[in-house]
């Protein structure tokens, strides 16, 4: 904890020294344009890998990055970035070698999150015949990260606060991203949805360059 500590106050004095006053003007305001849906992972972490200070982006974190219709944590930020932020963007960020969507692949059972991780079984079990044709296993851990953005992508155009969103005439647009652990690089997987009657077409497109890429 010591450390901890110490490392918080080199990167307030690094920051007042490269922004002065920012913490004061941070404190002032809280209007993020951005909410990002991404894992818990560790080594995922949103605003560094994007380059952005606190402020920038309204986060949401769970294993796997999942957009679930009974999970009331994940709908609640959903409907607060949008009805009170008015966030402008949204995106779905998975990344390649996913602990959740691993285990669910090897059908591991861990524990209680095994329970969790049956959202992505259903992912699986969904694309089991695109999956096949993968080259071998770790091709197909990575497909199946990819898909499963894909699936919380059209998870999240088909909340009710999105939809309503739509129906009102705001301008959201979804983006789905995918994050390399091992160069640390986004790629952005042309998942971009701008308006309500538009994600099936996206996503109908994601999975026909996904069938000619295996």
């Amino acid at each position: 904890m010591k450390t901890l500590l110490e490392k918080n106050k080199e990167w307030v004095q690094r920051v007042e020294q490269e922004q002065p006053g920012f913490f004061e003007r941070l404190s002032q305001q809280h209007a993020p344009e951005l909410l990002w849906i991404g894992c818990s992972d560790a080594r995922v972490p949103a605003n560094q890998i994007v380059g952005l200070l606190p402020g920038a982006l309204f986060v949401h974190r769970n294993i796997a990055n999942m957009v679930v219709h009974t999970d009331l944590n994940c709908l609640s930020v959903v409907h607060f970035a949008v009805d009170t932020l008015k966030v402008k963007y949204l995106i779905v960020c998975g990344h390649y070698g996913c602990g959740g969507v691993r285990a669910s692949l090897e059908e591991l059972r861990p524990g209680l999150v095994f329970h969790w991780l049956r959202h992505i079984t259903d992912v699986r079990e969904k694309h089991a015949e695109l999956l096949s044709r993968a080259k071998d296993h770790e091709a197909r851990v990575d497909l199946l990260c990819e898909l499963n953005v894909a699936e919380q992508v059209r998870n999240l155009c088909r909340t009710s606060t999105l939809e309503d969103a739509w129906n009102s005439g705001s301008e959201l647009t979804v983006y789905g991203l995918i994050y390399n652990i091992r160069d640390g690089l986004l790629q952005d997987l042309d998942l971009t949805v701008t308006g309500k009657g538009k994600c099936e077409a996206v996503y109908e497109s994601f999975l026909e360059r996904m069938r000619s890429k295996v």
